[in-house]
């Protein structure tokens, strides 16, 4: 049976349990950037790892928002995308997915490289590194990366060779809830699926904009999850862009997806 049918299923229903360990793994003090998980080309990926993401995944660029980016991606023409998927060996893959908010702030990024030049940009929740990729491309000054997948942190180093880039710097931890480090800006997309991560989400957010000014980007598709939480009555719409066939087939019928600035009000509590 196919990964769109079933499995798909199985992976999407299994967000739930994927915001479960985000909110379980307390990261201690943000690190500072040179003091971020730093992994070079080749150095620090597992041999036998990189083979198996090189052997179960298809480079592509095509079907997304993104045909500049080359990524690995899971696709119907994968040995996984028909296997059960308690074989797989690792985490769910969430990382091999490429997500229509990751897709509509990697395109509003390339297509507005002002957004990120000379800044120093955190992308929360990267997995497959796609929007991280972007601001790189675009001339950001600083790019830290971020996700609780060491798997995804490998697929991101492997995507960055993909499109002749050096690694960025890439945390696995959950840094949410934990002190905000000093960026420009913080892009996240597909974050809101999980009410509670999303309260969590709001209040960390809130404080990063508090204490350091940040901008704040948010991408999601209109998710129920999203457009129902207290969040979205503080989000300025910057543009939406009509998906892919084939990022809508993967979706379930979603036909666009969003960039929303957050900006709070000053009177609410970041406690």
């Amino acid at each position: 049976m196919a990964f769109r049918g079933s499995k798909w299923l199985l992976l999407l229903g299994r967000q739930n349990t994927l915001a479960k360990v985000w909110r379980s793994r307390r990261g201690g003090p943000s690190l500072c950037w040179k003091r971020c998980c730093h992994w070079s080309t080749g150095k620090s990926l597992d041999p036998e790892v990189r083979a198996f993401l090189e052997e179960n995944t298809e480079v592509t660029n095509s079907g997304h928002l993104t045909p500049e980016i080359r990524l690995r991606l899971l696709t119907p023409r994968c040995r996984f995308w028909r296997e059960k998927p308690d074989l797989w060996p690792y985490g769910d893959p969430f990382w091999a997915i490429y997500w229509p908010g990751g897709q509509a702030l990697s395109r509003y990024i390339l297509d507005n490289p002002h957004v990120v030049k000379g800044r120093s940009v955190l992308d929360l929740g990267s997995g497959c590194g796609a929007t991280a990729i972007a601001a790189v491309m675009s001339g950001a000054s600083q790019v830290l990366a971020n996700d609780i997948d060491p798997i995804a942190g490998m697929a991101m180093i492997l995507n960055c060779e993909l499109n002749h880039l050096n690694p960025f710097p890439i945390t696995i931890k959950n840094i949410i809830n934990t002190e905000p480090g000093k960026w420009d800006l913080i892009v996240l997309g597909d974050m809101f699926y999980d009410e509670q991560l999303a309260d969590g989400l709001h209040r960390w957010l809130q404080k990063c904009i508090r204490i350091h000014q940040t901008e704040v980007l948010i991408g999601d598709p209109g998710r129920h999850q999203f457009l129902s939480h207290s969040i979205h009555s503080q989000l300025h719409k910057v543009i939406e862009y009509s998906l892919p066939e084939y990022t809508r087939q993967e979706n379930y019928g979603l036909t666009s997806s969003i960039v929303w600035s957050y900006q709070p009000s000053n009177s609410l509590d970041d406690s």
